[in-house]
């Protein structure tokens, strides 16, 4: 039996027991359109996606996701699935990009929402429960966003987690478990992970300072002290500035038109600036005060920070200053191996000949560019040679001319 080309660019995926909640490669061409809904949001000028592979690829088929196409655009497409709520088991978010107009700023991530979503009014404020994936803009910002909603509000990851920025495709996960604790893969790689409590400020401190504390007033944190016994000298006292000695008065200055005449100030050489007595050990120093801590009342644990609402909704809402970004590989699941394994079928199955056919590319690209500035040159070269005269003695270069037009010439 002839196999497809999407079979033979994609492995089989064995049958687990992982349940998956969403997935989308692109491999039926345009019913993506079906799934997949345009926000009609006012306000903001929405671009257009495609469906692409792009200008190089592992395999066409297989490569084909969902690409910006306008630059300096917003772009907010979502869709939606049977909703979810993850109590008592692992969420993983995974999905490939590839930035092949090696995107000077602009978002590359996927946000989640729950099932109530308004589709056609999804915006840049519509709420959501996660936000993950890779977010450029300029050389400062190259950053993996893992951002969670908790109690109405947003909370950011306080740890520094780089994404890729290259022009190739790269698989993101995100894992989160029911212990409270998670994992970021860029490219099946773990990349960090940790505990959310600790990693988010999802929760008020744990302690705080005491209010009532105060620093006793005779608490003494001067480490060191003006020597009482030091004496500045009495020679000590000079001007900062004092008249040039060698300076004398111009022949021709009038005292009653110029005024009387004062030499101007210069450094005084002696001058020792501001004396201050020398520092000694203070014999009463007590040491840095520590502020007292204190249990914090507000603070209250929750072993379900991981829990998220019920979940319906998975999209693109984002900004781009110059497109070509390309999504693909949409997985939302509870089982991180298996996501581990349909990350390799997919994205995994074509990274290789997509970085081979951009490197075939650029070597073309290399020889071309080579050949044109061979031709280029060549055409100078005969250009040149029917304007030289043919005596030397015939070339007028003028009064102005320098000895690098001279070495040019010699040269030709």
């Amino acid at each position: 039996m002839k196999l497809t080309s999407v079979a033979l660019c994609l492995m089989a995926l064995s049958l687990s027991h992982a349940k998956i909640y969403f997935q989308d490669n692109f491999d039926d061409g345009d019913a993506w359109e079906s799934r997949w809904l345009q926000t009609q949001h006012t306000g903001k000028e929405f671009g257009k996606l495609k469906l692409s592979a792009g200008k190089f690829y592992g395999c066409e088929d297989a490569s084909k996701g969902l690409q910006t196409s306008e630059d300096a655009r917003f772009y907010g497409v979502s869709s939606n699935f049977d909703s979810f709520d993850n109590e008592e088991k692992s969420l993983v978010i995974q999905f490939s990009v590839k930035h092949e107009q090696n995107i000077d700023c602009g978002g590359g991530y996927v946000k989640v929402f729950a099932n109530d979503l308004d589709q056609t009014d999804m915006h840049g404020e519509s709420p959501y429960e996660i936000m993950f994936g890779p977010d450029i803009c300029g050389p400062g910002t190259k950053k993996v966003h893992v951002i969670f909603s908790y109690k109405g509000q947003n909370h950011l990851i306080k740890k520094d987690i780089r994404c890729k920025d290259d022009v190739f495709s790269h698989l993101y996960t995100l894992i989160l478990n029911p212990d409270n604790s998670y994992e970021v893969k860029i490219d099946n790689e773990k990349v960090e992970s940790g505990d959310l409590e600790a990693d988010w400020d999802l929760l008020p401190s744990k302690e705080i300072k005491d209010p009532e504390a105060k620093k006793p007033e005779d608490w003494d944190d001067r480490a060191t002290i003006p020597d009482p016994e030091d004496v500045k000298p009495e020679d000590w006292e000079k001007p900062e500035h004092i008249a040039d000695p060698d300076a004398t008065k111009p022949d021709d200055w009038d005292d009653e038109m110029d005024g009387e005449w004062e030499p101007p100030q210069i450094d005084n050489p002696e001058y020792k600036g501001e004396w201050k007595a020398k520092q000694i050990d203070n014999p009463a120093y007590k040491g840095a005060w520590v502020h007292p801590m204190i249990a914090n009342p507000e603070y209250a644990a929750d072993d379900k920070l991981y829990k998220r609402k019920e979940m319906g909704v998975i999209g693109l809402d984002l900004w781009q200053v110059k497109s070509g970004t390309i999504f693909d590989n949409f997985l939302v699941s509870d089982d991180a191996e298996e996501a581990s394994k349909i990350g390799e079928a997919t994205w995994g199955a074509i990274k290789d000949a997509e970085k081979k056919m951009k490197d075939e590319q650029d070597e073309e690209e290399r020889k071309k560019a080579e050949e044109e500035a061979k031709a280029a040159g060549d055409d100078e070269d005969g250009d040149d040679e029917e304007e030289l005269p043919e005596d030397d003695e015939e070339l007028d270069l003028g009064e102005e001319a320098t000895e690098e037009a001279v070495a040019d010439h010699d040269e030709l």
